[in-house]
């Protein structure tokens, strides 16, 4: 599956009840509520000697995957798109991979 082919399947359960402002709104709160989420269970995790559920952690970001999904969709982007140019940002930034010397040094 291609992140275009997800984003297609899931914006099947896109609420059809709201305008366009509206589902990027709600995409993006989505997106920042459900990476809390993720958050929680990782803090707990470090924090307070939970142990860290695979499948939990997978669920959550199925979610955190759908809100950015729908608010990448929203405002007109292509998932496949968004990956690609994240990628070669990241080759530009980081030719031989990451180090930390390469981090000090990026100018963006």
């Amino acid at each position: 599956m291609t992140f275009d082919d997800y984003q297609a399947a899931a914006a099947r359960t896109i609420n059809s009840a709201l305008d366009g402002k509206e589902r990027l709104l709600d995409a993006a709160a989505g997106l920042a509520e459900e990476s809390g989420e993720i958050l929680g269970l990782v803090r707990k995790h470090a924090f307070q000697s939970r142990g860290l559920d695979p499948e939990t952690l997978k669920i959550e970001f199925g979610d955190a995957l759908w809100c950015l999904a729908m608010t990448a969709k929203s405002a007109g982007l292509a998932l496949d798109d968004v990956a690609a140019a994240n990628v070669a940002k990241l080759v530009a930034r980081y030719p031989q991979g990451y180090s930390d010397e390469a981090s000090r040094e990026r100018r963006a």
